[in-house]
């Protein structure tokens, strides 16, 4: 019987005792290089999974920035929006205030009787304050892939 492991024998006194250590000795080295094997084979499939799930996760960034850009753009332009909105609000309510001090000033000095809209008390309604509010700024720092 040919082996790739020779098999030691030892003086007569020790008997046939010593074979069957060989033997043992034998198949815990190739029990402990199979096992090193599975590890080293369980090492590279966990880093290949690892590998894999940066992939996956630097493409979710790159989604997510191309997201937040669109969504900083759409914010922008809605923002740039309600500025001119604001503005116009502020001119019309400029206009209103000097047609009805006129209409007042018609009205008290004719002694006619004039239907003059009230100004609307801004206070009563806070949601609906001419005011700008406070803008909400985000973070331009973003990552771009």
């Amino acid at each position: 019987m040919s082996s790739a492991f020779p098999v030691r024998r030892t003086s007569s006194s020790e008997g046939d005792s010593q074979p069957v250590i060989d033997v043992r000795k034998r198949k815990r080295m190739l029990s402990n290089r199979e096992s090193a094997r599975k590890s080293r084979m369980r090492k590279q499939q966990h880093l290949d999974d690892l590998i894999n799930q940066e992939a996956q996760l630097n493409s979710q960034n790159r989604q997510i920035a191309v997201q937040i850009n669109l969504v900083t753009e759409q914010y922008d332009k809605v923002e740039s929006e309600n500025a001119v909105l604001r503005a116009q609000l502020r001119e019309l309510t400029e206009r209103l205030q000097s047609v009805n001090s006129v209409l007042h000033f018609i009205e008290e000095f004719s002694g006619m009787a004039m239907d003059i809209p009230e100004m609307p008390d801004p206070l009563l309604k806070p949601w609906k304050l001419p005011a700008m509010a406070q803008p909400v700024v985000a973070n331009s720092n973003i990552v771009r892939f």
